[in-house]
């Protein structure tokens, strides 16, 4: 499936609340990401739509299988990049806003490349 970068975003979030405290709601995610009631919405709208997400009667939000998997993914990616840039000196909070956006576009030939650079470093 082709996720556009918000949407991968809103998987990640979705996985990191749901990490810390096992339930997810919309108001959750509007809160973490500083965006709009109706923006979160319209995203988990589009989100359901797409299969990689379900909302109980409670509101509730969890992941198919497909939405797990995009979302372990992103995060993955997230936080190996954020890893690799403070190896090479990045202050760690710019390491993390920077690896945030690095994880939507790095090709996989290059992520590959830095997982295994950072297995041979440790």
């Amino acid at each position: 499936m082709d996720l556009h970068e918000s949407g991968e975003m809103y998987l990640e979030t979705i996985l990191m609340l749901k990490n810390k405290n096992q339930y997810v709601r919309s108001i959750d995610i509007a809160n973490t990401m500083n965006f709009s009631k109706p923006s979160v919405s319209r995203a988990i709208k589009l989100l359901k739509e797409s299969q990689l997400i379900i909302v109980d009667q409670k509101g509730y939000i969890d992941f198919t299988a497909e939405g797990r998997k995009i979302a372990e993914n992103v995060y993955n990616r997230h936080t190996t990049l954020t890893q690799f840039l403070i190896n090479l000196g990045v202050g760690e909070k710019q390491a993390e806003d920077d690896a945030c956006r690095l994880e939507h576009i790095v090709s996989e030939e290059t992520y590959q490349c830095i997982q295994k650079f950072l297995k041979e470093q440790s």
